[in-house]
């Protein structure tokens, strides 16, 4: 998908910090917090809720009454006029919720579309599917977060599967995802300088968490909640979590719980919802692949390519890379097979570091990519990141 006429505000984003599962967020329903963050988040930049045409809401664990979706979600922050659909694409959701936005107002449906992206890995829903059929009528059961972790009904595996097959196939030893663990833990330290600069840019910090009624705080969270120490010594003792394999706990991401938001808008909209007018944040493209069965770690890679062939540039002209790298896996092979440093992506963190809450994951990466670029004065960026399936989803916007 190639756009013309497509920019975010400068500024006109935001993220939730991400907490680890069973963390301080476990039991905050996510919509409900998702809007509290969305309020003030809007305060902050002086936008008014009636700014939008429409609200896209991104996410991939359904929870109580998320049946209401969007439209729930419009009237909590103010907007009860406006509606707009509810996107799951597991991983990808987030670069899915900014395309999608992006298309309709590439068409010309609307001059301004506010993507939230949500999720809740904590206290997954339990699902039981009747089934008149099966002895003495007894149904089936799921548990969404866990079972569709560990395995595929179409290639019949696990994600960790995945990246162990990738890892075989492209010769990657454990010893060079424990080196990659280490470069992406010392980026993401970056980010917490003095104190998180980098995270403040765009992060709604302090956040507060409050009980069921709304009313009582129960939480502040500074920043992310959950980030493991990594050290060299301790990625040395890990062994690969399945045998003859090489990934070990120690190279892969945790499930986490957060938010994000972003707007998508023409560009005079943007213009006048932008923090500063002066900086132009285009959005070029997006792009999708899909990798052979049982390869999920390899999808980024094509999905990059299509975004960029779309945008009409080369991975030589990208000035900044961010992915969603669910495992060390990920990154060793983009690098291999697009000839880029390691060190050269993944600035300030990435989602191998800061947990993955599946659906705002790709949303707060391309919300990083754009401070990033603002930071180095401009140029091309690309966020590609895995999803379930063996796909990915890809995004290059600009920053001038």
């Amino acid at each position: 998908m190639k756009f013309q006429n497509v920019f975010i505000p400068y500024g006109g984003y935001w993220s939730s910090p991400f907490v680890r599962w069973q963390g301080s967020l476990a039991n905050s329903h996510p919509i409900p917090l998702a809007a509290q963050t969305v309020i003030c988040a809007l305060q902050d930049r002086k936008i008014t809720p009636d700014t939008f045409d429409a609200l896209f809401m991104g996410m991939s664990v359904p929870q109580k009454h998320s049946f209401y979706g969007a439209p729930w979600l419009a009237a909590l922050i103010g907007a009860p006029g406006i509606t707009g659909p509810v996107l799951s694409q597991a991983c990808a959701t987030g670069a899915r919720v900014t395309a999608s936005a992006a298309a309709e107002i590439e068409a010309g449906a609307g001059q301004a579309i506010l993507g939230v992206t949500l999720d809740r890995c904590s206290n997954g829903p339990h699902v039981y599917y009747p089934n008149p059929l099966g002895p003495g009528g007894k149904g089936e059961s799921e548990d969404w977060v866990w079972d569709n972790f560990n395995f595929d009904p179409y290639a019949k595996n696990a994600m960790l599967q995945t990246a162990e097959n990738v890892a075989r196939e492209s010769g990657i030893s454990k010893e060079m995802q424990d080196e990659m663990m280490l470069l992406r833990f010392s980026q993401y330290q970056d980010a917490l300088k003095d104190d998180a600069a980098f995270h403040r840019r765009y992060m709604i910090t302090p956040f507060e968490v409050k009980d069921a009624s709304g009313r009582k705080i129960v939480a502040t969270l500074k920043d992310d909640e959950g980030v493991f120490p990594t050290t060299k010594e301790g990625l040395a003792k890990l062994k690969p979590v399945l045998e003859g394999g090489s990934v070990t706990y120690g190279g892969q991401t945790f499930p986490a719980d957060g938010n994000a938001g972003l707007i998508v808008a023409s560009r005079e909209k943007a213009k006048q919802l932008s923090r500063d007018s002066k900086i132009m944040v285009q959005l070029h493209s997006a792009g999708s692949a899909r990798a052979k069965k049982g390869y999920m770690a390899q999808a980024p890679v094509p999905a990059a390519v299509n975004a960029l062939n779309d945008a009409g540039i080369k991975i030589t002209d990208v000035r900044a890379i961010k992915t969603h790298n669910p495992f060390a896996v990920n990154d060793v092979y983009f690098c291999q097979q697009l000839n880029v440093k390691p060190e050269a992506m993944n600035h300030y963190g990435s989602s191998l570091i800061f947990g993955h809450p599946q659906g705002p994951t790709g949303m707060r990466l391309i919300i990083e990519l754009i401070e990033e670029l603002t930071m180095l004065g401009g140029g091309y960026g690309l966020f590609t990141g895995c999803a379930a399936g063996d796909t990915a989803m890809a995004v290059v916007v600009k920053v001038s």
